[in-house]
């Protein structure tokens, strides 16, 4: 084939940024699922019929936490619960954010992980964001991962409507944030498995600090409005 050939012949078509994945048999690991907002998180995608495995620092505690939401989830201790899982999603407190990745680091190597951890502070004026050393939580979480695959998703969502059994559907749209396509389009189609909610591919995971800080001011959004404020992206 000639230059000229190669030049007239027709470009292979662009990928369509909603095809995505059918992530239906994953299983979802939530480490820090005993907390509020993964608790939030468990329910929702063992709803939609996910199977999902709570992880906590105790055996006993993340049983008692699955047996309370029901839904075929099953509670284990942290690093039973990496092991199990395709993918992991980190919604521990920040404060026990680096210290809970370290010990878990090989238990994740090789893993989706998806963090969720928004590193906030709190004093007389309300929430604050903090910046970690690394830029953010998810590039702490990928520094301290080096052979896991990690994404950013899930800030925003409110725990209170997650846990809401009166709530068929989450009006929002959820971002996310990666190095690699295949990586993030699998995270957005697991976001789109809870009814009401998408999947927005928002850029690499040096962009994941703004994002995480965007927290603090939904908290002042609610304070201020009794909401559980969410996001929409318009135009897309």
């Amino acid at each position: 084939m000639t230059s000229q050939d190669n030049a007239s012949a027709p470009k292979p078509a662009a990928k369509d940024p909603w095809d995505l994945p059918d992530v239906s048999g994953l299983v979802v690991g939530v480490l820090g699922g005993t907390g509020d907002q993964g608790r939030g998180l468990a329910y929702r995608l063992a709803r939609a019929g996910q199977k999902v495995i709570i992880g906590s620092r105790a055996a006993e505690r993340a049983g008692t936490a699955a047996a309370e939401l029901g839904l075929g989830i099953e509670g284990a201790e942290n690093a039973e619960c990496a092991r199990r899982s395709d993918v992991v999603i980190v919604a521990v407190p920040w404060d026990g954010h680096a210290k809970t990745l370290e010990a878990l680091r090989s238990e994740l190597a090789g893993k989706l992980v998806v963090d969720c951890v928004n590193p906030l502070g709190f004093d007389k004026k309300g929430a604050y964001a903090l910046k970690p050393a690394e830029g953010s939580a998810a590039e702490q979480a990928a520094a301290l991962l080096p052979e896991s695959r990690v994404t950013a998703a899930f800030h925003h969502l409110s725990a209170v409507l997650l846990q809401d059994e009166s709530i068929e559907e989450i009006d929002t749209d959820v971002m996310v944030l990666g190095e690699d396509r295949a990586d993030t389009d699998l995270v957005q189609a697991l976001a789109e498995r809870i009814p009401g909610m998408r999947g927005v591919f928002a850029g690499r995971l040096r962009n994941a600090h703004q994002v995480e800080s965007l927290v603090a001011n939904l908290i002042s959004v609610n304070r201020r409005y009794k909401a559980h404020a969410g996001l929409r992206v318009t135009d897309v």
